[in-house]
C-alpha cells in the first residue's frame, strides 16, 4: 500500500509556493507508505544544448566538490552545482550521453536519479516528513511536482526502490499497485536498449513509457499501450517537462482523487491530502475514471 500525490500549478505566479503547498501533501501519505518517500519537482530549467543531472550517494559524506572538480576536467564545460543533503544537482553545458559517460568511469558508485532540463528526482528511506525536512521541501519552488510513499511489501526498504523512477529525459513515474508481467517485459525492454537500476515494477513501467515515447508515440498513445501492455493493477503519476498525467488501469481497484481550481490541480490517493490547499472546498472534486487518460500540460517550451 503506497501513497501518490501530485500538484500542477497553472499560473507561474504561485511558483514560489510549490513546495510549501506540496509538503503537507507528502506528509498526509504517512499513513499510506512510512517506509521511503520521493518526489519529482520540475523548475528551474536550463537552457538548450545543457543538461542537469540529480546524483544521490549512499555515503552522507560523499565529496561532492571533489567529483564536480574531476567532471569540469574531464567533460571541459561550464559546469554550475549545488549539494542537498545525500544528492547534488548539476547544469552541464554538455550533452547527456557525455555526462552519463564520465559518471560511470568517475564514480560508479554514484547513481543518477534523472537528467533533463527541468526535473530534480529527491528520494529517500524515513518518514515522508524526514524526507521533506531533509531535502528542503517547503522552501522549493517550480511549476509541478509528483511524490510518492513507500510501503514495501514485496521487497527490502532502499533508496533505490523509492519512488520516483526516471527513465527518460524529464519523465518520471510513481505507481500504486502491482504489475505481474514485469519480469517479461522488462528482459523485452532490455533488448531495445532501456537500461534498469533495481528490481522494482515500477522502474519497468518508466521505462516501458520511456521506449514508447522513443518510437514516436505521443504520452497519451504510450499509456493507451500501457492499458494494454502491463498487466496487473495499477494508478500512475506521470511526470512530464511540461505537465502531468494520470490514469488507473481498466479495474481501477486502487484509490486515487482529482481537485482543480483555476490555480492548480491536485492529485492524492486520499482526499485527506488535499484538505490543506486554499480553495479546496470551491475545487471541482472527482475519482478519475477507470482506463481515463488525464493530462494538464504547458506549451511545450
Amino acid at each position: 500500500m503506497c501513497g501518490i500525490v501530485g500538484l500542477y500549478l497553472k499560473k507561474p505566479a504561485l511558483e514560489a509556493q510549490l513546495g510549501k503547498l506540496f509538503e503537507p501533501m507528502l506528509e498526509a501519505m504517512t499513513d499510506r507508505g512510512p517506509d521511503s518517500a520521493g518526489f519529482a519537482i520540475y523548475g528551474d530549467e536550463v537552457a538548450d544544448g545543457w543538461v542537469k543531472l540529480t546524483l544521490q550517494a549512499s555515503d552522507t559524506d560523499y565529496p561532492w566538490a571533489a567529483l564536480m572538480g574531476q567532471l569540469e576536467g574531464r567533460l571541459g564545460c561550464s559546469l554550475d552545482w549545488f549539494q542537498n543533503a545525500s544528492a547534488a544537482v548539476l547544469k552541464l553545458h554538455t550533452s547527456e550521453a557525455a555526462a552519463r559517460e564520465a559518471l560511470a568511469e568517475l564514480a560508479p558508485e554514484v547513481r543518477i536519479m534523472s537528467a533533463g532540463q527541468s526535473i530534480e528526482i529527491l528520494k529517500g528511506m524515513g518518514l515522508p516528513a524526514q524526507i521533506s525536512s531533509r531535502f528542503g521541501l517547503a522552501g522549493m519552488k517550480g511549476s509541478h511536482i509528483i511524490g510518492h510513499t513507500r510501503m514495501a511489501t514485496e521487497s527490502a526498504v532502499t533508496m533505490e526502490g523509492s519512488h520516483p523512477f526516471s527513465t527518460g529525459a524529464d519523465l518520471c513515474l510513481v505507481h500504486n499497485g502491482s504489475l505481474s508481467n514485469h519480469f517479461r517485459l522488462r528482459q523485452e525492454l532490455k533488448r531495445e536498449g532501456i537500461h534498469f537500476e533495481t528490481d522494482n515494477d515500477t522502474e519497468v513501467a518508466a521505462g516501458y513509457l520511456t521506449w514508447r515515447l522513443q518510437q514516436g508515440d505521443t504520452l497519451a498513445q504510450a499509456l493507451d499501450g500501457a492499458l494494454e501492455d502491463l498487466d496487473g493493477f495499477f494508478t500512475f503519476a506521470i511526470g512530464t517537462r511540461n505537465g502531468f498525467a494520470v490514469i488507473r488501469d481498466p479495474i481501477a481497484c486502487k484509490p486515487a482523487v482529482l481537485a482543480e481550481t483555476d490555480d492548480y490541480v491536485a492529485m492524492a490517493s486520499e482526499y485527506q491530502a488535499l484538505a490543506t490547499l486554499p480553495g479546496i472546498d470551491q475545487a471541482k472534486v472527482w475519482e478519475p475514471a477507470p482506463a481515463t487518460l488525464y493530462v494538464w500540460e504547458r506549451e511545450s517550451a
